[in-house]
């Protein structure tokens, strides 16, 4: 079983809300959701879309055949018709957009006139059309209820029920009307069987990003408003009183990093988040940061650019961007999970490194898995890791002599917290001598440099993880990506298997690049007969990197700039091109 629904229409009309109820919905009856979205960058107006998938077995992408439209404009009728699978059939409000169609995959369900007569008011044709897609499905509305319960309690036992009323509306007139639909939860499409498992849980990129923050004991939040990362900020927000977390919406970007920077020198793990156009503005305090070795995690949410760009769209095309921006050498940390649970522990890792080594570290992002909806059993806890590096009460009240910028063997020093013990803990963004003063003599410039790159550098990248491998053992075939591309790289390998020896490497853990003494990707990439890097930028920024750092070549590139991501059969499609 395997069903796609997309909810179409104008920004303003409830296409987010409609969307995120159904993959609520599925996802606690224990269906594998992935749902992602398309919408322009305006309050009302414009074509948007919500794509919602669903299915028995794990799925990490979308398909491009839908079972179900959902069309609350005309446009989306005009833009999605022809994507409509075997089986498909589109609902709309005939009243609401002026127009009849008499096609036998069009079901005209009065969304708003029914929502007037059975909730008492327009505004829950939203509602309405929820339910009426469950009733094509063939599924009961015990959960959505409990949904609509949960979501109004606040409001009072008139809003519930109005709503209640309006689901169960839209429910029994697809269920009466749609005499074509073929569907049926619970025994799949055309006689498939199904045995749900138990509720999943349900989570969008950004909002792992932010539970690994508070898991990994962030304190502190601060960030200037920007799609895709606004995110994070919003998730951690909702929890900040749970947690006595501290959250800024900063006047700026350059505001943002700098009250991170202030946060995290005073004592608490922090962060910040921002897009391309946001970071620039913070890449002075990226390098403060650096000289003042004082630790940072930055969310950095790609989208299309340059300038402002497709503000609403996705893109990797900020690698090159992440890797060497800011003025001076030091090192840094960059991560690019694939899945929100790749986002989740990656992120724990992040707030552990840039602490440990005292750097700054990127978790690498775009809108495209900032946005996606993803299901799981669960995250592991116990994988969770928080060390606290830093000096605090009799470890640093008992300290003979503290120098904040010490020379050590491997180049961390110690980290004390200012107004904890009689130590002055002083730093400064000039270069400084050990107890952070300012100097302008060669010898301690030479030894600082060493410090805080060539003994940290080491280090840092014998704790950066090889790419994983999916597929063949000993693949003729190998598709290469990182970061978003993770799940309909899967996909595809799993689709193209039966007629090709093919496997898949994925990085997440970008930089330092991976070393090779856990994991030798280069002799899987060097057996292979043909190897492809898979992106979503112009230039291959991810190819020129594993040149620069292995020498190795790929055979070939796909590139996908459009600020659209990969969908499963564009990517097949593409890789089956290259293999004839």
């Amino acid at each position: 079983m395997d069903y796609s629904i997309k909810i179409g229409g104008e920004a303003g009309q409830g296409i987010q809300t409609i969307g995120d109820t159904l993959a609520r919905v599925f996802s606690r009856a224990g269906y594998h959701i992935f749902t992602h979205q398309d919408y322009e960058s305006r309050i009302r107006g414009g074509h948007n879309f919500f794509h919602i998938r669903f299915s028995d077995k794990p799925i990490m992408a979308s398909r491009e055949k839908i079972d179900i439209l959902v069309a609350l404009d005309k446009e989306s009728i005009g833009q999605h018709e022809n994507e409509l699978s075997e089986y498909g059939q589109i609902i709309y409000d005939s009243a609401t957009l002026k127009q009849k169609h008499e096609k036998s995959y069009f079901l005209d369900v009065p969304f708003v006139n029914l929502a007037v007569e059975h909730g008492g008011n327009k505004i829950m044709a939203n509602t309405v059309a929820t339910g009426a897609v469950l009733g094509m499905l063939g599924m009961e509305l015990d959960i959505l209820l409990e949904i609509i319960k949960d979501t109004f309690k606040k409001k009072g036992e008139d809003i519930i029920k109005a709503n209640v009323n309006a689901a169960m509306a839209g429910h029994d007139y697809a269920v009466k009307e749609c005499i074509k639909c073929s569907f049926d939860i619970r025994g799949g499409l055309v006689g498939e069987t199904l045995s749900p498992p138990r509720g999943k849980m349900l989570i969008a990129g950004n909002d792992a990003i932010g539970l690994g923050a508070i898991a990994s004991g962030c304190k502190f939040y601060s960030a200037y408003p920007m799609t895709p990362s606004t995110g994070i900020m919003l998730y951690v927000a909702s929890k900040a009183k749970e947690y006595g977390i501290v959250i800024e919406q900063a006047e700026d970007e350059i505001a943002a990093i700098n009250m991170a920077l202030g946060a995290s020198f005073a004592g608490v793990r922090a962060m910040t988040g921002s897009s391309g156009g946001g970071f620039a503005l913070m890449v002075e305090g990226l390098s403060l940061a650096a000289m003042t070795e004082t630790p940072i995690v930055i969310a950095l949410a790609q989208r299309p650019g340059p300038a402002t760009g497709l503000p609403t769209r996705t893109e990797q095309a900020e690698l090159q961007f992440a890797l060497y921006t800011s003025h001076g050498e030091f090192p840094r940390v960059i991560f690019a999970p694939g899945t929100p649970e790749q986002a989740f522990y990656l992120t724990n890792k992040a707030f552990d490194i840039a602490e440990k080594y005292q750097i700054p570290v990127f978790i690498l992002t775009d809108q495209y898995l900032a946005d996606s909806q993803w299901t799981f059993d669960g995250f592991d806890l116990s994988r969770i890791k928080y060390t606290d590096y830093r000096l605090k009460g009799d470890s640093f009240k008992n300290l003979a002599e503290y120098k904040r910028h010490s020379f050590t063997d491997n180049g961390v020093s110690p980290l004390g917290v200012p107004g904890d013990a009689k130590h002055l803990v002083v730093t400064d963004s000039d270069e400084h001598d050990e107890e952070g003063h300012i100097v302008e003599d060669a010898e301690t410039r030479i030894k600082m440099v060493n410090k805080r790159l060539f003994k940290k550098l080491p280090l840092i990248r014998k704790e950066i993880e090889p790419p994983s491998i999916y597929g063949h053992s000993n693949p003729e075939i190998v598709i290469v990506g990182w970061g978003s591309t993770y799940g309909v790289m899967k996909e595809a390998v799993d689709e193209l298997s039966a007629n090709w020896d093919i496997a898949m490497l994925h990085f997440s853990e970008i930089y330092p690049f991976p070393p090779t003494n856990k994991f030798n990707y280069l002799n899987v990439l060097k057996s292979a007969k043909m190897t492809i890097c898979a992106e979503n930028n112009a230039t291959g920024q991810f190819a020129r990197l594993m040149r620069a750092e292995t020498g190795y070549t790929f055979n070939r590139l796909i590139n996908r700039f459009d600020g659209r991501p990969f969908t499963l059969e564009s990517l097949i499609g593409e890789i089956d091109a290259l293999i004839r």
